[in-house]
């Protein structure tokens, strides 16, 4: 069975995806990584750049819905077609399982035989999930953020108690509470789109020696250091020798935390500049 752990890491896992989402859509328009900087160092200036170029990834069309230039990437491109399907279909199967049907109400006058129709409020509550069909994209037309979101909100059960009118009357709750398989499943697709996400982005807990890049404060060697929930960070093995302006971790390295890279970067760029004169 699962445990509250297991829903508040899925939902960690959500986020993760709508925060990379931004560097994967980059990365599918942009060829794969030379052999520095890494695709890690990469990824983070990717993400960098769009944040200050205000990119509103969110109000993007999906993949699998609008037109795109040739992807210089199939790689980040099958996955980014993956996590969206992905998203799409469980909103789906979450939609019909828990998403409260419709109201209707009487729209016939008196003497008349009744006519019903749908609440149209009702209809447009924008926290409905809308299926698509052969002619409406439904809300996949509004991308992985909204799905993601939606998701989200089901597994912490969101919108899930009688909602009570300005009147005094109550209308049923929009949604019912997830049944423990639809759980399980959406706790497996969370940790599935997330591993998609960073394997391709490379930003996977892992640490990769910087081949070729010597420390150019003191030629030690450099290690390249991510997990999922962090930025990347590179460190020296030259310890306190190493006279770069950067901390020493609790290892006794010198560490270039995400505000440094940068620096670290055009230093080394400058180094092979200077050996290749």
């Amino acid at each position: 069975m699962y445990q509250p752990a297991d829903i508040h890491r899925a939902a960690d896992q959500l986020r993760t995806v709508r925060t990379e989402w931004a560097a994967l859509l980059i990365a599918v328009e942009t060829p794969p990584a030379a052999a520095w900087p890494p695709a890690q160092l990469s990824t983070h200036l990717a993400q960098q750049q769009a944040a200050e170029a205000d990119l509103l990834v969110a109000d993007r069309a999906p993949l699998t819905l609008r037109q795109h230039p040739a992807p210089a990437n199939l790689t980040a491109l099958d996955a980014a077609v993956r996590v969206e399907g992905l998203l799409f279909d469980l909103a789906d199967t979450l939609a019909a399982a828990a998403q409260r049907p419709i109201g209707r109400r009487l729209v016939s006058s008196v003497g008349r035989p009744e006519v019903w129709a749908d609440d149209e409020a009702d209809a447009a509550d924008p926290r409905r999930w809308r299926f698509r069909s052969p002619t409406d994209p439904g809300s996949r037309r509004h991308g992985l953020h909204f799905a993601a979101l939606w998701v989200e909100g089901r597994l912490l059960d969101e919108d899930t108690e009688p909602e009570r009118h300005l009147d005094g009357s109550e209308a049923p709750a929009l949604f019912a509470r997830l049944p423990e398989h639809l759980r399980h499943e959406t706790i497996r697709v969370a940790r599935q789109c997330e591993r998609l996400v960073l394997r391709v982005l490379e930003l996977d807990e892992r640490e990769t020696p910087v081949e070729g890049r010597p420390c150019p404060w003191c030629g030690g060697a450099l290690t390249l250091h991510t997990a999922a929930d962090q930025a990347p960070r590179v460190t020296c093995d030259g310890g306190s020798g190493c006279s770069a302006a950067v901390p020493l971790d609790n290892r006794g390295r010198r560490v270039w935390g995400a505000v440094d890279l940068l620096t670290l970067i055009e230093a080394l760029n400058e180094a092979v500049a200077v050996r290749a004169a």
